[in-house]
């Protein structure tokens, strides 16, 4: 479904964050017979709805949400609202289509976009590929699950976004060229298991892309589109793996037969960073883009790749101990890939946030082998040192809170080691978001410097 097709429709647009009020905005350019915005939350009549959009759109909440959506011939819903939502259930069981923001705007760009999903990495791998892109003279522009709805984004001759499972949800389009970085267990609750978080996350590559390129390493998701071809009837490309055109073998980055530039141009650390990197190539490669010609530039290009933030992000400290911020760590598999980048050095963990009844016996298992201290937060810590309890060489340690534990973390981490915070849990709850979070770590990393000053 496009734009184009909601004219003379009745439609309603449900949710008032940033992407509702972009679809709001966009949809009304082409003449919906009826436009208005709904909002299911209990706090809906602290919404501000005014100005222009509330001329667009007038707003239902409360006894009215339900109503109003059921009323519409097609509902365009924000990713923030769960596929498990009742509301979900009674729509589609009227027939009444149900889309998003995302969905439409990738109908009519999918030819020029390349689309990033993946349980991990895909922040990474997406801004790489668009670095990487631009330095190679394909200028590009870069967004998606990163605070700019895709309805907002300009128009550009070549898109490489970053896309959550809720985005690939709705889609009937899939980009020229789709991408899977990892695949795992998330957001359960949001899709309503780990099956429907698998079917929403690939339904990426269910429509079409001239193109597939995944991480060959990742045994999962390999199973998972077993039998998944592109629009010519060829199998995704496996990067990273042994057998892969693009890897990493003895230190160097690999094309094929030739070795391209050493693995320590990459600046981020972690296996995973390097497969990361791998699939990026493999996208350039698949692109028509000449690596092995492109080598210098490609290296520079990756020397100058800085990462992002929160994701393995270092911080200095005079003790001599490496503290690390890793929040956006929200699954034990992000920090098991976390745990591994420092497997050499001792090693103090912080874990928990809020809990969502994610199964913790893959972190129980990868570190049945290993010798770390992990200390709990609250609220998923204490739950996750149980399961932790009985590993003969990992030490558990409950903590109050961040700044507590940061504290704890100094006493018991020995010289030279790391402290490193990748909760395998999310941040809401105790924290407005992730990056208050990074903030309150951060601080207590400064403020407890200064007192043992």
């Amino acid at each position: 479904m496009r734009l184009a097709d909601l004219r003379g429709r009745s439609v309603a647009v449900w949710g008032t964050g940033r992407e509702g009020r972009a679809a709001v905005t966009a949809i009304a350019r082409h003449q919906p017979s009826r436009l208005i915005a709904v909002d299911d939350s209990a706090n809906y009549l602290s919404v501000e709805w005014t100005g222009e959009l509330a001329e667009l759109a007038p707003l239902a909440g409360g006894e009215h949400a339900f109503a109003a959506l059921a009323s519409a011939d097609v509902v365009v819903r924000s990713p923030g609202v769960p596929s498990t939502h009742p509301f979900m259930v009674e729509l589609r069981e009227r027939g009444i289509t149900v889309t998003g923001g995302s969905a439409l705007w990738m109908a009519e760009h999918a030819a020029k976009t390349v689309g990033v999903t993946g349980s991990k990495g895909k922040s990474t791998t997406s801004s790489l590929i668009s670095h990487l892109l631009a330095a190679v003279g394909r200028p590009n522009a870069y967004g998606g699950n990163i605070g700019v709805p895709l309805l907002d984004m300009p128009e550009a001759e070549l898109y490489v976004l970053e896309l959550s499972s809720y985005q690939c949800a709705d889609l009937t389009d899939s980009p020229r060229v789709a991408v899977v970085t990892s695949l795992f267990p998330e957001h359960l609750d949001a899709h309503g298991g780990e099956r429907e978080y698998y079917r929403d996350k690939l339904n990426l590559l269910r429509h079409g892309p001239e193109l597939i390129v995944v991480n060959g390493t990742d045994k999962r998701l390999r199973d998972e589109i077993r039998g998944v071809t592109d629009a010519g009837w060829f199998p995704p490309v496996p990067a990273a793996a042994v057998d892969s055109r693009f890897r990493v073998e003895d230190g160097q980055v690999w094309c094929s037969d030739e070795p391209l530039f050493p693995r320590d141009a990459l600046r981020l650390k972690g296996r995973h960073n390097e497969g990361n990197l791998c699939v990026a190539l493999a996208v350039l490669d698949g692109m028509g883009v000449d690596v092995e010609a492109e080598r210098a530039v490609v290296e520079a290009a990756v020397r100058s790749f800085p990462g992002l933030p929160h994701r393995l992000a270092e911080i200095e400290d005079p003790s001599g101990l490496t503290f690390v911020d890793d929040t956006l760590s929200t699954s034990p598999y992000a920090a098991m890939h976390a745990i591994e980048a420092y497997e050499n050095r001792p090693l103090t963990v912080l874990v928990g946030g809020n809990d969502r009844g994610l199964d913790y016996s893959p972190l129980r298992d990868f570190l049945a082998d290993r010798e770390l201290t992990v200390i709990g937060l609250p609220d998923s810590g204490p739950r996750i040192l149980e399961v932790l309890a009985r590993l003969p060489r990992v030490r558990t340690e409950p903590a109050e809170d961040l700044v507590d534990a940061v504290r704890l973390a100094r006493k018991i981490t020995p010289a030279g080691g790391v402290v490193l915070l990748s909760p395998a849990a999310p941040s809401y709850g105790r924290f407005r978001n992730f990056e208050h979070r990074s903030e309150v770590f951060a601080q207590a990393v400064r403020e407890t410097a200064e007192a043992q000053a």
